[in-house]
């Protein structure tokens, strides 16, 4: 996801050693696994591919395994089939990805939650999860289909977003309602819900990161994630440089095995 999704796809990846064949390892997906919010983005451009990103700590341990990092901010289910799935061949041996949160709206979410009234941000967060239960189940078994199709000889690792917000410590918090909060939090369980499911009909390996963030969510002092962000709109409720390093990777790490 990215609070303005517009990312210019058809930018450059990263590739070490990408082979016809695909490289050992691809990263796919949009920002949470670019590493929007984390920094050192290099020449990516509006695909925010971060060196702190989970997919290259992942490849910096493991040096010996070709490694494409395509994975790019703003990329729906379509961008990721369009543009992202012909880094894998039958040489792939392990795919990363998240995905879904851009499909369903959560961008317009999140921005119409922190600008609109706590009954426009409700409305919103419901949008948004009729979409997650209604449309994205259809889009996720076309976009997995493919890459099991590409890719018939990799693990395929889906990883899940996490909860936003440490509600139990709302009150001592600036910014949004509780109620928001909530409603934020609960789409986003929704939305991973959907997406586990999906993940494990195609017979891939659902990565889920929310008790890895527990502790480290907005409102706990030492967050994980960015807060709304008005100098960088982008990064806001992204995982930071931490958020990779300490949740996503070891979450990444132990179901990639």
């Amino acid at each position: 996801m990215a609070l303005a999704a517009t990312a210019v796809l058809a930018a450059v990846p990263f590739l070490t050693a990408a082979t016809t064949a695909g490289s050992q390892y691809v990263a796919l997906g949009d920002s949470y696994s670019s590493g929007l919010g984390a920094g050192s983005y290099g020449s990516s451009g509006s695909c925010y591919r971060s060196a702190d990103a989970y997919p290259r700590l992942w490849a910096n341990a493991h040096p010996s395994d070709s490694f494409a990092f395509v994975a790019c901010a703003g990329a729906t289910t379509t961008d990721v089939i369009s543009s992202q799935l012909s880094a894998l061949g039958p040489g792939t041996s392990l795919v990363s990805i998240t995905i879904g949160g851009n499909d369903v709206g959560f961008a317009t979410v999140m921005e119409t939650c922190v600008l609109g009234s706590t009954s426009d941000c409700v409305n919103a967060v419901d949008h948004a999860e009729y979409l997650a239960m209604t449309q994205l189940p259809g889009k996720l078994s076309t976009l997995f289909t493919d890459i099991r199709s590409d890719a018939p000889n990799a693990k395929v690792v889906v990883l899940g977003y996490p909860d936003f917000y440490d509600l139990s410590r709302s009150q001592y918090c600036i910014g949004l309602s509780t109620t928001d909060r909530t409603d934020l939090n609960n789409g986003a369980n929704v939305l991973d819900s959907v997406i586990s499911t999906a993940a494990g009909r195609a017979g891939f390996h659902y990565a889920d990161v929310r008790s890895a963030f527990s502790g480290h969510e907005i409102c706990d002092w030492n967050s994980w994630l960015h807060s709304v962000d008005w100098t960088f709109l982008e990064a806001s409720y992204h995982p930071t440089g931490s958020g990779q390093a300490d949740a996503y990777y070891p979450v990444f790490a132990s179901a990639a095995g």
